[in-house]
């Protein structure tokens, strides 16, 4: 009796368990992108944590630091890209008044006749009984409408997106905090959590934490210097906001599908339209060279060989954790790609090697029982 009612309890307590894990995971879910962050973000400040840890006595104090210069530095951010938003509302209302707007249709229709596609795209209107003029016209009045009926229609998802973006923030903001003070004592009570021998945890911590230290080097190095040669080409063709495009083009570069080719490719057919084949080829080849020299080069030296993953299972994992995880899937595809492989390592050491062991002296690794008999 004594025996089943521990049985019963011990069934009671695992059922509750999930129960309250099912629970839980519910609770937290809405919050899941935000925790990932502030836990991602955290482990990427965890060096600065320490460094000013040795002149701050108090932790608290250093993480609510490293907390205030995140949150001002995304405040700061945040205010230029409104600043710019503004700016440029502000610049289109002025081209939009009733005015401007007959003047810039008629140099918007004279720009066009410029390009060697509009000079034959007025030709070909012309030849139709149309004018240019009209029909860039009809379309900025459409374009007009269209926007119009966005913003009444969605206004007021936007604002409450806008303030859902607000909250998820400071919910990563706070997290943060908390991820960067304790988190080594999250982490050695997750370690003590986990059922498996300690050098088996310790192959699986190990791989973890490389594996998003080698990721986390290999794409915010290249991110970083596509964007800055991406950049330097941008200038010297005198394409207009270089900066602001080699800003977004080193954020495109964390992309593993598409890339930075998002934005240089659109820049050159630009270049195409206004200054010619030339400066538009000079582009193509730059830019190709760049992302050949950082995909091929830079990206594999940045990353090594620490996290001990085959190239094609470093590539899966992060377009497959992107598709399946969103922009987080960056560092949790790898991520996942490196526990499996550490307990396929642990299950060889262990389990495979336990079974080889135990099998009869006649039986030969390799084959099976008919050529063991055989061979006997």
């Amino acid at each position: 009796m004594a025996l089943d009612r521990e049985k019963i309890i011990t069934l009671f307590f695992f059922v509750l368990l999930v129960l309250i894990s099912y629970e839980l995971y519910a609770v937290v879910y809405p919050f899941i992108s935000a925790i990932v962050s502030a836990i991602l973000l955290a482990f990427i400040a965890h060096p600065v944590l320490i460094a000013l840890n040795r002149r701050l006595r108090s932790r608290s104090l250093c993480a609510l630091i490293i907390t205030l210069l995140v949150a001002l530095l995304l405040g700061l951010v945040a205010a230029w890209l409104s600043t710019r938003l503004v700016l440029e509302a502000q610049s289109l209302y002025k081209g939009l008044a009733p005015g401007t707007t007959n003047a810039g249709l008629a140099r918007a229709s004279a720009w066009i006749r410029s390009t060697a596609i509009g000079a034959r795209l007025n030709a070909m209107l012309a030849y139709h009984g149309l004018r240019l003029e009209d029909e860039v016209r009809s379309f900025a009045t459409a374009a007009a409408k269209q926007v119009s009926e966005y913003i009444v229609l969605h206004g007021g998802e936007v604002a409450g997106n806008f303030a859902l973006f607000i909250f998820h923030l400071s919910i990563a903001l706070i997290a943060f905090f908390y991820f960067l003070r304790d988190g080594e004592s999250y982490y050695d009570t997750l370690r003590e959590l986990t059922p498996l021998h300690e050098e088996d945890k310790r192959a699986i911590f190990e791989s973890l934490g490389v594996t998003l230290s080698a990721v986390m080097r290999g794409l915010l190095l290249v991110a970083l210097l596509d964007g800055a040669a991406l950049g330097l080409g941008y200038l010297v063709l005198g394409v207009p906001y270089w900066a602001l495009l080699a800003l977004v083009s080193a954020a495109t570069a964390l992309l593993p599908i598409g890339g930075t080719a998002l934005i240089w490719v659109p820049v050159a057919a630009y270049l195409f339209a206004t200054s010619g084949w030339v400066p538009a080829l000079v582009l193509l080849g730059w830019s190709v060279l760049v992302v050949a020299v950082s995909d091929n080069l830079v990206k594999p030296l940045a990353m090594g060989h620490d996290t001990g993953l085959p190239t094609l299972a470093l590539f899966l994992g992060l377009a497959g954790g992107i598709e399946a995880y969103g922009p987080l899937g960056i560092f949790a595809g790898p991520a996942v790609m490196a526990v499996f492989a550490s307990l396929l390592r642990v299950y060889r050491r262990n389990y495979a090697a336990a079974r080889d062991s135990d099998s009869p002296p006649g039986r030969i690794k390799g084959g099976g029982p008919r050529r063991a008999a055989a061979e006997s």
